[in-house]
């Protein structure tokens, strides 16, 4: 009975085992090539057949285009059952830009895939990128190997790297790094490697150029970056704003320039860039332009400069109003007092207004520049000079604006204080001499001043005894 309990229990086992097997049979898909790299020749027919749990799809080297007539995809339902999935790619005469990465994946998982690299070999052409008429620009980075894409349509084809004009380098291995199906690399890169660069090889002894390619090596030096607003924006609605960025760069810097704004996502402005050469820098401009604001533009807009790892940014606030509008208010009272003799005064209102008003100051209903030359209008605020007594009065500023008909007025009083003055101490006094007891001697005590000052006699008794006496009321 204990025999038959454990046949039971391997057979179930022995199921389990086979399901498992089962569900991680094509885990990716399957091709019916089992090497890694195809050779054919110009003009022969390419055949893959693919296999997979779900539904396939295929990617093709950048050279040979889905919507061309040679190329044909039929995919069916495939098994024992029908559970899996086939599909077979037939490339008719194949040629030598067709060279590359054949991948097959899953449509709804790419990263499972099987794929084979197919050289398509010409005698002829011996690199798969086509001559084109102008150089390529390749851009070497700081710490990272530089490749020079002449890759060849059959692997055993040797080559040269040529720099220009016939500077020729063969791979080391250890530095320069060939491999046919990707190039020239360079693991450490110099100076040395910045100009032109062709690839060379030599086929029944006819030799053959690549592709021309200019490597260049950015610089990423940003030396400054502003706004044409030092300070924060205010426009009117319905207004056009335009704010100009500009970046300053060491010679070869390349920059990025990109804008943050309000309305960024609906796309409200739009952006020209302009590069100049000024010699011993560059400059680089973006204008962004918004034609007509809306309230919902108001807020922060950032420039930001990248180049490499390196960024630095401008920023500005902009502020939208929905009409003009004059705010105009005393500051510290409609009384204000100032010292003779104190070097400047200032009457400064609180004044809020856009847009820019014109602004006048008159004292005692006459222009202020006009009435005293010691009258000085920064701003919205007057400044005495050298304040006088007769510098008290009343000031009144008008700020208006004109092609908006709108204006404010506000008067203000200024007090001047005049510290209090003796009249009989400018002038030589007689001394009063001797005075018989019993009579009557009249003093006099002259004083003016702003406010008006209180008088106080103190008298001096004789000393006695030659000790000095002091004053009383």
């Amino acid at each position: 009975m204990k025999l038959v309990f454990a046949y039971v229990l391997t057979g179930l086992c022995g199921v389990f085992a086979k399901g498992r097997a089962q569900k991680g049979k094509f885990s990716v898909p399957s091709l019916d090539v089992k090497t890694r790299q195809l050779v054919l020749q110009a003009n022969q027919t390419l055949q893959l057949n693919c296999r997979g749990r779900w539904e396939l799809s295929w990617a093709l080297p950048e050279g040979l285009a889905r919507d061309q007539g040679s190329v044909q995809v039929k995919g069916s339902r495939c098994g024992r059952t029908g559970q899996q999935y086939c599909s077979c790619l037939t490339v008719g005469s194949a040629l030598a830009q067709h060279t590359g990465l054949f991948r097959c994946r899953y449509q709804h998982r790419p990263r499972k895939q099987a794929s084979v690299y197919v050289y398509v070999t010409d005698s002829r052409r011996p690199f798969v990128e086509v001559l084109g008429k102008s150089p390529d620009v390749l851009y070497m980075k700081e710490r990272q190997p530089l490749v020079i894409p002449c890759r060849v349509t059959h692997p055993n084809v040797t080559t040269l790297l040529v720099k220009f004009p016939d500077h020729k380098l063969s791979p080391d291995q250890r530095n320069i790094v060939w491999n046919s199906r990707q190039g020239f690399t360079i693991r450490s890169p110099t100076f040395f490697y910045v100009g032109l660069f062709f690839c060379q090889a030599t086929v029944d002894d006819v030799s053959y150029s690549s592709h021309i390619y200019i490597v260049h090596r950015p610089v990423n030096n940003i030396m400054k970056v502003f706004l044409n607003s030092s300070g924060p924006v205010r426009k009117l609605k319905g207004e056009r704003l335009a704010l100009n960025c500009t970046a300053t760069g060491a010679l070869n810097t390349r920059v990025n320039i990109s804008w943050n704004y309000p309305r960024k996502e609906n796309r409200a402005g739009s952006i020209s860039k302009r590069i100049m050469n000024s010699g011993s820098h560059m400059l680089f401009y973006s204008i962004l332009t918004i034609p007509k604001l809306q309230r919902s533009d108001r807020g922060l807009y950032t420039c930001q400069v990248t180049s490499g790892e390196k960024i630095k940014e401008a920023k500005v606030n902009v502020t939208v109003y929905d009409r003009p509008f004059i705010r105009l208010k005393p500051r510290h009272g409609s009384v204000l007092e100032a010292y003779a003799g104190q070097k400047s005064f200032r009457l400064s209102p609180k004044l809020q207004a856009y847009p820019e008003p014109e602004v006048v100051w008159l004292k005692d209903g006459t222009v202020a520049a006009k009435h005293c030359s010691r009258y000085l209008v920064q701003k919205n605020s007057l400044v005495i000079r050298d304040v006088a007594e007769e510098d008290a009065g009343r000031y009144t500023v008008l700020v208006a604006l004109k092609e908006h008909r709108l204006d404010r007025n506000l008067t203000l009083t200024v007090v001047v204080n005049v510290s209090p003055q003796i009249g009989e101490k400018a002038v030589s006094l007689q001394d009063p001499g001797t005075v018989p007891r019993g009579s009557r001697k009249a003093l006099h005590c002259t004083s003016d001043g702003v406010p008006p000052p209180h008088i106080q006699w103190l008298w001096h008794p004789c000393p006695s005894k030659g000790l000095p006496a002091a004053p009383q009321a």
